[in-house]
């Protein structure tokens, strides 16, 4: 393998890159950005010369890869199709990402075999007579599974359920544990210890008694253990066990399929009102497998992936049972709140993500759901049975498709794009950073490629601000707000510059040997060779998703932005993407207003004018009040110019950026009930933020409210929110 295509593969394109306009009208400008970019790094290889001049030329013979529903298997044009498999994924990787990961199964497959990439079925009986007494048996867990049930069946069928301990470990159960064990290793029993990632204190003393396991012990004794991955889980005892996962199952049928296996037609029928119970059954069934699957969408699904389990299901059904025996109709208001905001709803910590609960939950438990084939989505697949026994429910969810696409959850197709993109990234940031940290073979060593990268951005890197000189420019007064935002921007800024000048220069002095190559230089060389932003600036730095490359690129842009805003004064439109911290930008323009106008800032909120029939360059003028702001990007849906509101997204356009949009304050202003929807603001597409000490998130900015001409239950189940920045 060719290790200047492999590290290409794994890391991408490096460096900046001059993006030519667009030529296509069916790539859209932000897709072609990335693509282009790739497209130039990899003709920068030995079999790929010659690449982006024909690519730029021919690109209309692309298309057809490019729309294709199976990307990976269309051959190249002309005499690119002589390429190798691993060469074409490189073609692929840059024309559609998404599709690499089959790529990848379909190289395996070819290169080694099939049985490299179909995962054996799990047999705890197989894997229990692997082990021994001296080698406990671990089950690895993940997100919303739960081998005890497995567990407890296989000791009954061992004959084993009453020689049988366990315990969940935590606080103040470690000595207890310590029993068990000791107990069990004399009269041949088994013992299962559960959750051992939450007893961190006592996992050297786990280690302790594993080592000291002998031949003298009953044969017939087992130590089960369970945990999550932890970097505190004993690394011995990980390496002597038999390391066991069972995945739960994924997709909506198999979600469906469980759930109904677990009951019988004497529980359908166990209720005074067996049509309505049968009926709105279905709806918490179909809604706690939507809940579930919705994770695999990443960030568009959930801000924070929930673990949701079985057991909010069963109570769930008790209490539906016991609400319909006890009134006289269907309280769908109290069936929402208790379901919606304590039985599943308690998990959820993100006030964004308890929106979405509630709307999911409304789709399925309301007055509609009585009435025969109500539909849940637009393709009319999923609907309300008609009251039946157990096996007509299961004969229709085994007739659902394996894997449903996103309209079933409410989310448009794109999504599984978004998915596929994110997976792909996932894979290829795990391969690298397992990647050996030296060279082989040809061409420039590890270092040069280091020191070469280093000194290039050094050279990119602009000079500080002087803030005293700033301060004098723009010192603090009170009828502009915006002052103290250029100063604190310039302030927070200047520490990210400074940083990259002293590590840059002393990592280039270390690769040379002039000075001792820290630890933390040493990350920050390996971080320059993969390609990814250093921990050590990202920890002062702004909020980013991008590669090296175009992180670099983007600070440059920001730091120009604050140069002309420093030169010029005041500017009469705001790049909003270009601030550190956004929130003081949106306070200032507010206080700017309230000084003005002589209004208590507490009375102000923003209308949001969307300026579609205004470019940036057409802004010639500072409103009245308020500010101007462009650079926003949309996730779920775009803006229709033509009916002036939101609109479904096109096919393979994942984001769509924003028109000039004006921020007005208004004073004691009411929001409208209807006709818009209530848009989050993120810094960046992860969604995902923590309280910081000012109180706000470090990624969640603001709601906006966009014009719509459908319900917000709509763009809320799709997910659509709006970015400052994306990950190229």
């Amino acid at each position: 393998m060719n290790e200047q295509e492999w590290r290409f593969l794994i890391a991408g394109s490096s460096g900046d890159v001059e993006v030519p306009a667009n030529p296509t009208k069916w790539i859209d400008d932000l897709t072609w950005i990335q693509m282009y970019r790739e497209v130039y790094g990899m003709a920068q290889l030995d079999a790929f010369k010659g690449f982006e001049t024909y690519f730029f030329a021919s690109v209309e013979k692309f298309k057809s890869i490019y729309d294709s529903n199976k990307a990976h298997e269309e051959p190249l044009p002309e005499k690119w199709n002589n390429l190798n498999s691993f060469q074409k994924m490189l073609v692929l990787k840059a024309i559609r990402p998404d599709m690499i990961i089959p790529a990848i199964q379909n190289w395996i497959t070819e290169e080694m075999g099939k049985e490299f990439i179909d995962p054996p079925p799990f047999k705890l009986a197989s894997c229990f007579k692997d082990s021994s007494i001296m080698t406990p048996l671990i089950f690895v867990l993940s997100a919303g599974s739960d081998p005890v049930a497995d567990f407890q069946r296989f000791a009954e069928e061992m004959g084993m359920s009453k020689r049988m301990d366990s315990i969940s470990l935590g606080q103040g159960q470690g000595d207890k544990a310590k029993r068990l064990i000791e107990d069990a290793s004399q009269r041949g029993g088994w013992v299962l210890l559960q959750n051992c990632h939450l007893s961190i204190s006592w996992m050297p003393e786990l280690e302790r008694i594993t080592e000291e396991f002998n031949d003298s012990m009953h044969p017939e004794f087992r130590m089960w253990l369970t945990s999550m991955p932890s970097p505190h889980f004993p690394t011995s005892v990980l390496q002597n066990g038999i390391k066991m996962t069972i995945e739960p199952p994924k997709g909506l049928r198999s979600n469906m399929l469980r759930s109904y296996n677990n009951m019988d037609n004497k529980e359908l029928n166990d209720c005074s009102k067996p049509d309505s119970f049968k009926k709105m059954l279905f709806g918490f069934c179909f809604f706690h497998a939507i809940v579930q699957d919705r994770r695999k969408f990443g960030p568009i699904g959930w801000n924070i992936p929930y673990e949701f389990t079985n057991e909010d299901l069963a109570v769930s059904k008790r209490q539906l049972k016991l609400f319909l025996d006890e009134y006289d109709y269907v309280p769908y208001k109290v069936l929402n709140f208790i379901v919606g905001e304590i039985n599943y709803g308690g998990r959820v910590t993100d006030d964004k993500d308890v929106r979405l609960i509630r709307t999911i939950l409304r789709t399925y438990i309301r007055q509609e759901i009585l009435e025969d084939n109500h539909k849940f989505s637009s393709s009319g697949m999923y609907y309300s049975l008609k009251a039946g026994e157990q096996e007509d429910y299961l004969e229709y969810i085994r007739g659902l498709p394996l894997n449903p696409a996103p309209e079933a959850f409410g989310l448009h197709e794109n999504a599984q794009i978004t998915t596929a993109q994110s997976e792909t990234e996932d894979l290829l940031l795990t391969i690298l950073t397992i990647q050996p940290r030296s060279t082989s073979g040809g061409g420039k060593t590890r270092e040069e490629v280091i020191s070469e990268m280093a000194a290039g951005i050094e050279a990119k890197t602009p000079a500080p601000f002087d803030i005293e000189e700033a301060g004098k420019a723009y010192p603090t007064q009170y009828s502009e707000s915006m002052n103290t935002v250029l100063i604190q921007e310039i302030i927070r800024y200047n520490k990210l510059l400074i940083l990259m000048k002293d590590t840059l220069k002393d990592v280039q002095l270390a690769l040379v040997g002039r000075i001792v190559m820290s630890e933390e230089l040493e990350k920050l060389a390996n971080y320059l060779y993969d390609n990814l932003v250093p921990t050590m600036w990202s920890e002062v730095g702004f909020l980013s998703m991008k590669p090296l490359s175009s992180w670099v690129k983007d600070l440059n842009d920001r730091i120009h932005f604050l140069q002309e805003w420093y030169e010029n004064g005041t500017p009469k439109i705001y790049w909003i993407s270009g601030f550190f911290f956004p929130q003081a930008f949106i306070t200032g323009t507010l206080q700017n207003y309230a000084r003005k106008h002589v209004v208590a800032i507490d009375r102000l909120s923003f209308k949001f004018n969307i300026l579609d029939d205004l470019a940036v360059d057409e802004i010639h003028e500072k409103p009245a009040d308020g500010c101007y702001v462009y650079g926003m990007f949309m996730e779920g849906a775009r803006w229709d110019t033509k009916i002036h509101a939101i609109a479904d997204s096109n096919p393979k356009e994942l984001y769509t950026e924003l028109p000039v949009i004006h921020m007005e304050p208004v004073p004691d202003r009411v929001a409208p009930e209807t006709g818009i929807y209530d848009c989050p603001v993120y810094k960046v597409l992860s969604r995902l933020g923590t309280l910081s000490t000012t109180g706000h998130s470090t990624n969640f900015v603001m709601y906006m409210e966009i014009p719509s001409q459908e319900e917000q239950d709509v763009w809320i189940k799709a997910g659509v929110a709006i970015f400052l920045a994306l990950k190229y």
